[in-house]
């Protein structure tokens, strides 16, 4: 690109010397050579970032460009440039990380099912009801871990669907509670609650999943013969749900990384999409999530839904 600004500069060189004295001649020719030169050294910048710009559309989301030396617009130009390359270089270092979590998380449930009927086919296994139950409880993570990605798939590209309806917080957190109590007596937890009434416009199908989700992880982080209490405080623009749990906590190093998909806790057993899951869900709702731990004293998980849509 800096050829052709040359070339321009000498054609209006050529044209405008034809009609003046020689001594104007020498000293326009040299002014305008000086023009010619700079409008060829300010296109070689944008040269420069055209051809990163192809590489980057061609999938090299290592491109950089140099913003030394630069004007202020270019300089801007360039640094947005750089911004956008390195946010497409995370997005697909995401993706490729999340495809290996999906296969890890898929492969096992899968070898077991392939284990267990190669064992029928081969006689060692009866084709009983025992066996059988034992695959459908493997089909059944399968589709649980399927239904999580959809369900975070649409929550993260904002086209999931929300079928809001006034409905009440307090008796949904109750409800979640009560389903969950006979899994915390059976390993001698004590789950309490202290909620009262408090209308929202929210999905109560999805809230609920939070609720439960945030419940479940609660009691399956406290060791038996402690405590996990969940307490909701309405307000005028935003109802707050606390769920607090006398665990053993979160490192700081992992308290970060909580809401990242595949991050699971010591000894869980769930998909590691749960968390991230009840984030998307709460901020489709408009509302937020955060985290608070101390190892050796517990975790409480806070969540804050607007009244209104």
């Amino acid at each position: 690109m800096a050829f052709p600004a040359v070339l321009f500069g000498a054609v209006v060189i050529t044209s405008i010397i034809m009609n003046i004295t020689l001594i104007e001649r020498v000293g326009l020719t040299i002014l305008l050579l000086l023009i010619a030169v700079l409008l060829s050294a300010s296109f070689r910048p944008v040269g420069r970032l055209t051809s990163a710009a192809a590489r980057l559309a061609q999938g090299d989301y290592s491109t950089r460009v140099s913003t030394a030396g630069r004007g202020l617009t270019l300089g801007r130009v360039a640094h947005s440039f750089n911004e956008l390359a390195a946010r497409l270089e995370s997005a697909e270092e995401q993706r490729r990380r999340l495809m290996a979590d999906i296969g890890h998380e898929l492969r096992t449930p899968l070898t077991v099912i392939r284990g267990e009927l190669e064992a029928i086919v081969d006689g060692v296994h009866p084709a009983d009801p025992d066996h059988l139950e034992r695959l459908l409880e493997d089909v059944d993570v399968i589709e649980r871990l399927l239904d999580d990605l959809r369900t975070l798939s649409m929550a993260e590209s904002g086209t999931l669907e929300l079928h809001r309806e006034p409905a009440d917080l307090g008796e949904i957190l109750a409800d979640s509670a009560a389903s969950l109590r006979r899994l915390a007596g059976e390993r001698n937890i004590d789950l309490s609650t202290s909620v009262e009434a408090a209308p929202a416009q929210i999905d109560p199908v999805r809230i609920r999943e939070v609720v439960t989700n945030l419940l479940v992880n609660a009691v399956n982080a406290t060791p038996a013969g402690g405590a996990v209490h969940a307490r909701l405080t309405p307000g005028p623009d935003g109802h707050v749900i606390e769920i607090e749990d006398s665990g053993a906590g979160i490192p700081p190093d992992q308290l970060e990384r909580v809401f990242d998909r595949f991050q699971k806790g010591s000894g869980s057993t769930g998909s590691g999409l749960g968390l991230t899951i009840s984030r998307d869900l709460v901020r489709a709702h408009g509302g937020t999530i955060r985290l608070h731990s101390v190892v050796g004293e517990g975790t409480t998980v806070t969540v804050t839904i607007p009244t209104a849509e």
